[in-house]
């Protein structure tokens, strides 16, 4: 029995071997074994529960700090769909934004409703499921500094409302299990003026651009820092890049940013064995050189060669 035949019968779609490479930042990787694109969260909360616990199930968000492996992903990859991206203001300083929402389009929904505090959404790259995940953030705000709560699916299709305290958060971590899947979250912000926090957005637009890659193939950050944000003589993972030589090493198609060395770029040509491999060379220098151990913050899913 092909694995389509074990699926429940759903009101969205399955496509078998859906290629997923164009669906990520990176722009590499084999297909999905089944790619399921649910109608809406009950239809998703089916899936969940009437699908078998040995079927692997995959989400994939956004796709901009996922590295999808040259062999495909076995199973089920979800991808959630245009009903699930819905934002609005539901208070004078309260939104309420699906999984799939981009985070900037939560930014910018924010400053239209004079919701101030969700501004550094607009630098944060991908939707907002990834961002509760993993407590997205930056220049010096986070996810849980802003969430009020979190609605998730579990593996077997139970709806989950949860709080950030429930949520363990961490710098760039939070204790959320693997197989829950997010569908919807509510943030509070401060009322303000809505200028005044467009400007600020544009503020950060400006300096990613200066010192990001953001208009190459790549996934933002690689790697997590070694020491949260505040922590004195903060060690940073661009820094430990540069000194053991990995800025711009070349390993096929890919290599460290010239630009910011945090940040893997495909040059149109690199598979993601080439990207894994530059990313793993690196930590093993780092490793030696220094004894830190720097951890992926990209999440790389599926097998490394096609069989």
């Amino acid at each position: 029995m092909s694995l389509p035949e074990k699926l429940p019968p759903v009101r969205g779609k399955y496509l078998p071997a859906a290629p997923l490479a164009d669906m990520t930042w990176l722009r590499v990787g084999g297909p999905a074994e089944v790619l399921f694109l649910p109608a809406d969260e009950a239809d998703l909360a089916r899936f969940l529960a009437e699908t078998p616990d040995d079927i692997p199930v995959h989400i994939l968000g956004a796709g901009s700090n996922t590295l999808v492996r040259d062999g495909g992903v076995p199973g089920v990859v979800i991808r959630l769909t245009a009903p699930f991206g819905k934002v609005e203001a539901i208070s004078e300083t309260q939104l309420k934004a699906g999984a799939a929402a981009l985070d900037k389009k939560v930014a910018q929904v924010a400053a239209k409703a004079g919701i101030a505090g969700m501004e550094f959404f607009t630098g944060v790259p991908g939707a907002i499921g990834g961002a509760i995940r993993m407590n997205a953030g930056c220049y010096g705000t986070e996810t849980k500094d802003i969430l009020v709560e979190a609605v998730a699916l579990d593996r077997a299709g139970r709806r989950l409302i949860v709080t950030p305290d429930e949520l363990g958060y961490a710098y760039r971590h939070s204790d959320a299990p693997e197989d829950w899947i997010f569908v919807e979250a509510t943030f509070e912000g401060t009322p303000d003026d809505p200028a005044a926090i467009t400007a600020r957005m544009d503020e950060i637009t400006a300096r990613r651009k200066t010192t990001q890659p953001i208009r190459e193939k790549t996934s933002g950050s690689t790697f997590k820092n070694p020491d949260p944000p505040g922590t004195p003589d903060q060690r940073k993972a661009w820094q430990l890049i540069d000194q053991t030589g990995w800025r711009g090493r070349k390993i096929g198609g890919a290599c460290f940013s010239e630009h910011h060395a945090n940040f893997l770029i495909n040059d149109g040509t690199a598979s993601a064995a080439d990207l894994e491999a530059v990313g793993e060379g690196a930590r093993a220098d780092i490793k030696a050189a220094t004894g830190i151990d720097l951890h992926w913050e990209v999440r790389r899913i599926g097998v490394e060669t096609a069989k």
